[in-house]
Formats: C-alpha cells, sequence, structure tokens
C-alpha cells in the first residue's frame, strides 16, 4: 500500500502553521532530552512521584531499580529526542505530536505533584538537565505552563497538519516526488 504524502506543491498556511508547532515542540524535546543525557545517567529529585502512580504490586526492587537506573536517565530522554528530531525533520507530524501528547501529560502530572509539594521541596523542575546551570531553571508553575503550551501545539499539529494522517512536511514530499522520478 503506498503512503500518502499529500499533494502539496508548496506551504499552505496550514502547513505553515504545522510547521511552526513541530518546531517549537521537536526544538524544546531535542534540547531537554539532550541536557537530560548530557547529566551521564542522573535523575531528577522528584522521581518519588511515580511510586503514587505504580501499583504495589509492580514496584518490585528491579522494577524500581530500571526505572531509576535505566528508564528515567536513559529511555526517557532518549526518546524526547528521536521525537524531537522526527517533528524538526517533519516525518509524520501527526502520528509524532500524538505519542508526544502522554509524553507531556506525565510531565504535567510530575509537575502538578511538585507544585502540590511547594516551592520549597521543589524549587525547580530540571527540566532541562545539564542547560540550567548555565540558563538558569524554571519553576514547576513554569515549567507547567510551558508544558501545557506543548499540548496545545500538539494537538494544533494533529488537527491542523495537511494531508492523510501519515503525510510529512511539504519539503519530503518534495525529496520523495524526486525520488519518483
Amino acid at each position: 500500500m503506498p503512503i500518502d504524502y499529500g499533494n502539496e506543491k508548496k506551504p499552505t498556511v496550514r502547513s505553515i502553521i504545522s510547521i511552526v508547532a513541530c518546531l517549537l515542540i521537536g526544538l524544546t524535546l531535542i534540547f531537554a532530552g539532550g541536557g537530560k543525557l548530557a547529566n551521564l545517567g542522573q535523575i531528577p529529585g522528584q522521581t518519588e512521584f511515580l511510586y503514587l502512580l505504580i501499583p504495589d504490586f509492580l514496584m518490585t526492587p528491579e522494577f524500581a531499580l530500571f526505572m531509576v537506573e535505566v528508564f528515567l536517565p536513559w529511555i526517557l530522554p532518549s526518546v524526547e529526542i528521536i521525537l524531537g528530531l522526527l517533528l524538526v525533520i517533519g516525518i509524520w507530524p501527526r502520528l509524532i505530536a500524538l505519542l508526544v501528547l502522554p509524553l507531556v501529560l506525565g510531565f504535567m502530572a510530575n509537575n502538578s505533584y511538585m507544585i502540590s509539594q511547594g516551592l520549597d521541596k521543589y524549587p525547580d523542575c530540571t527540566c532541562f538537565g545539564v542547560w540550567e546551570q548555565w540558563l538558569g531553571g524554571l519553576t514547576p508553575l513554569q515549567s507547567m505552563y510551558y508544558d501545557v503550551a506543548l499540548f496545545i501545539l500538539a494537538v494544533i499539529i494533529i488537527i491542523v497538519h495537511p494531508g492523510s494522517f501519515f503525510a510529512h512536511q511539504f519539503w519530503i514530499n518534495k525529496i520523495m516526488s524526486r525520488d519518483k522520478a
């Protein structure tokens, strides 16, 4: 079954909106994931939040070790970078935006937890890893606003991106049409 790359020959208003949203989300995810990976396996302090979400019968010592030693410091930031790159490149923006939604919802839940615990316990979100040392960090409330904006942008991509569900950005369509010629 052939993949629909859309019929766009040049950017439309819909594709421009989609491109801007993809770039904003994509660059944020690349920046945040890269900053977390550059921390070389360190995890943020608010991981106790996971123990409230994960049922006791699943929270075995092995699972907890996997979460703390592998998933949070390595897999999660890598997923952020991969999703960010795919959005910046323009491959399947709707699908990738759909995958970004649960990620951002998880960040929002984490920020909600930190806000509920108070700024004394969690003065910053450590969302951007090592970059916060040079650029400064966000408070959990500021990070929540940022996450809400990312969520809205992902929904905009899902609704506005032209073409079918698996349509790429228009520049990929041009590359694909050159390969067929």
